[in-house]
């Protein structure tokens, strides 16, 4: 019974963290999204397409798997609407992303990177590079 109570509190837990809830929000902003990307494919870019190319309307493309009153059909024509839907959609999101890191990258200040730690030290005597370690040098021997 108390695996369960630590399953239930780690499950409140996630659920309570704010990633869950941006996620939430993402996926619902992105299936109204896709509405409107469907939208615009359907009632805009198809419709411009067909009239460029001669009538020509990718969703009455089909291929008829048998005969008789209603045969199995491949519908080619949607599919190609789906790849022209996602690849107007991935090219709205790739201009979000790159807009928001602009955003992002203006808002926070850059911090200067401090230079790394010496690892060599010049030998005193015959200005030869050494392992900031040595206590002698390797080329004249001096102490160091």
């Amino acid at each position: 019974m108390s695996k369960k109570k630590g399953f239930f509190q780690e499950f409140k837990e996630f659920v309570s963290r704010g990633n869950v809830m941006n996620l939430a929000v993402g996926v619902i902003i992105g299936g109204a999204f896709q509405a409107i990307v469907t939208s615009l494919i359907d009632d805009i870019i198809n419709p411009i397409l067909g009239f460029v190319l001669g009538g020509l309307d990718f969703s009455a493309y089909a291929i008829a798997l048998g005969s008789g009153a209603e045969p199995p059909m491949i519908k080619y024509g949607s599919f190609i609407s789906a790849i022209i839907n996602f690849l107007i959609m991935a090219l709205v999101i790739f201009s979000l992303v790159k807009i928001m890191n602009k955003v992002a990258e203006k808002a926070i200040p850059k911090k200067e990177e401090e230079p790394a730690e010496p690892t060599t030290k010049k030998c005193p005597y015959c200005k030869s590079e050494i392992p900031i370690d040595a206590t002698k040098c390797a080329h004249c021997t001096s102490e160091v």
